[in-house]
Formats: C-alpha cells, structure tokens, sequence
C-alpha cells in the first residue's frame, strides 16, 4: 500500500512523496520500499543512515531525515507502528497453495502437517505429530522429532536436530502501551532462520522477528527448555544449557557458552568465546574472551572475591 493510504487511515500527516511501502524494517536494514520508525533521539544517527521509503517519526526529528525518505508524522511512533504492522501481518494458516515439495527419502511419521510451499530436503525425518507450517523449508538429512511446531515462512538448516515440543517461529512478546495502560499488539512479521549443524532441546522456544529475522547460527547447541527472544542473533557454536534466557534484540558471538538459568536483558552484545556462569544475569554489553558470573554480571574472579568477603562478614556477625 502507499504512505499516502496509511497515513489517512491512522490520522497521520505525510511529508514528502507518496511512495508504495512492501513491508516494515528496522532503519539500518531498510530500503526504499521499506516503512520504518524513529523512537528515541539515541538512533538519530541510524536515521541519518538510512535507506527506507518511509519513517514514521516525530516532527521534531524532520531536519535529520535524509534526502529520498519521507514521514510520517507521529506523536507517538511506536504506538502507531504497533497498529501499522497488523495491515503487513501474513495469515499463519492458509487452506490453499503451492503444494509442499518432499525430497527423497523423507521420513513422515502418523498426524504430521506439511503447509502449503513448504519444501522438504532429502532424508529429512518428521516424527508424528510435527507441524511445519506454509512455506518452511528444512535442509537434507534433518531430524524433526515428535510435536515439533516450526511457524510459517522459518528456515531450518542440514543436519539440524530438534528435540520433542519446540517451538520455532511462534510470536516474539512485544507491545506498545497507550496513555490509558493498553496494550496493543506489535505483529511479528519476520522469521526464524536455524543454520546448519544445529541441535535444539526439547520444549525450546525461538521467537520469530518484527521484522527481519531472528537468526541461530550454525554449530550451536541448545539444551532443554531454552527461550530465545525476537530478533536474536546467536553466533556459531553457542551452547546454552536448560534454562536460560535470551532477551529480544541480544546478539550472541560464536562460542560464547551459557550456564543454565542465565539470561540476559535486551538489545545488548556479548562477544566472541565470553563464558557466563550458571544463574548469571546479564545487564549490559560484555567483551568476549572472559568468564563472567553472578547479578548484576562480573567478572568470574571479581565474584570469587566478593563470596568470600561476605562469608567473612557474616562469621564476624554470628561471634559478634
């Protein structure tokens, strides 16, 4: 549809052309037929950067909005992405479609549900009771095992293992709250992408993305009962053991290792073979390379000292 048509249909007030938009981005991974949106001061300068057709924005950001994009008008950007994206929502279910295409020596077990396009690799085995919804696709030799949900539109790599009850691609838990304490839906209309050589839990869940796509690399190992926000990015050859958590828009380097029930809050970076303790809670940016442990999160040996200087402390108490 065209910027013109949103903005009359949501009140907003359109500067500059009135283009057709194809779909949502963020502001660095936009192009020109992309709709996008500026929150907080704190990513002007992705704004200045970026290529997208359309930004819905304050009027006080219009002098940074680079020459080729134009506005939408907003007092509340979030709150009117949030209501845009339900018109660029794909249906998670269709009766008709392309029907799905099976390699050779598939594997389908009893009640198993294959959507319309859905493209199945060469050896792949799908126990009873898995869903693979419209469009998916699952590389060669890929073991799927019983009461599997893998969303529309989710890629799944070669040689990758997913455990019994996960699910990959359901909706990432995102909301914009109006002033009266609603909450209004922020529709999740990207995807899942799970890379080669990757084994998954059991009873895991992997969000799908806003928009763009919520990436697992290859390598990685998950355990049981692992979540996984929207619009994650974890490196090649994490391993995560059961419990952990993974706040939406957390990038995680390859070989960073995760003791179980850690977790992070979002929109942060942990680097390259970083090692977080069990139960450690990660509140900002961590560099790779260090073994790092407790909450707030510091470093492993920093926590040492400091348990043992409250055992201390806590003797004196008990003789004193």
């Amino acid at each position: 549809m065209r910027l013109g048509e949103i903005a009359e249909r949501f009140g907003l007030r359109l500067v500059g052309e009135d283009r057709p938009i194809c779909g949502l981005e963020a502001l660095p991974r936009a192009s020109e037929c992309h709709l996008s949106f500026l929150e907080s001061r704190k990513y002007l300068s992705a704004l200045k950067e970026t290529r997208a057709g359309g930004v819905i924005m304050r009027e006080e950001f219009l002098p940074h909005l680079p020459k080729g994009s134009s506005a939408l008008i907003s007092e509340e950007p979030y709150l009117t992405l949030a209501y845009i994206t339900e018109l660029f929502a794909t249906p998670p279910f269709t009766e008709e479609g392309d029907p799905p295409t099976i390699g050779r020596d598939v594997v389908i077990g009893p009640n198993v549900y294959i959507g319309h396009g859905a493209q199945i690799g060469d050896g792949v085995t799908l126990m009873p009771g898995t869903f693979v919804g419209d469009r998916v696709t699952i590389g060669e030799g890929t073991t799927i095992y019983p009461n599997v949900t893998i969303y529309h539109n989710c890629q799944i790599g070669k040689r990758c293992i997913i455990h019994a009850g996960t699910v990959i691609g359901s909706d990432g838990y995102g909301f914009a709250h109006t002033r009266d304490g609603r909450h209004v839906k922020i529709y999740q209309n990207g995807n899942v992408v799970v890379e080669d050589d990757v084994e998954i839990g059991a009873n895991c869940t992997i969000d799908r993305a806003v928009f763009g796509t919520t990436l697992i690399k290859r390598g990685t190992k998950l355990d049981n009962l692992i979540q996984i926000g929207h619009n994650c990015e974890i490196g090649e050859n994490v391993l995560m053991a059961s419990l952990v958590g993974i706040s939406g828009s957390t990038t995680l380097g390859r070989n960073v290792v995760m003791g179980g029930q850690s977790a992070t809050a979002g929109h942060l970076k942990i680097g390259d073979f970083a090692t977080i303790a069990a139960r450690g809670g990660v509140t900002k940016s961590l560099e790779g390379g260090k073994t790092y442990a407790g909450f707030p999160i510091m470093e492993h040996r920093l926590w040492l000292k400091l348990q043992a200087l409250l055992a201390r402390m806590v003797k004196r108490g008990d003789r004193g």
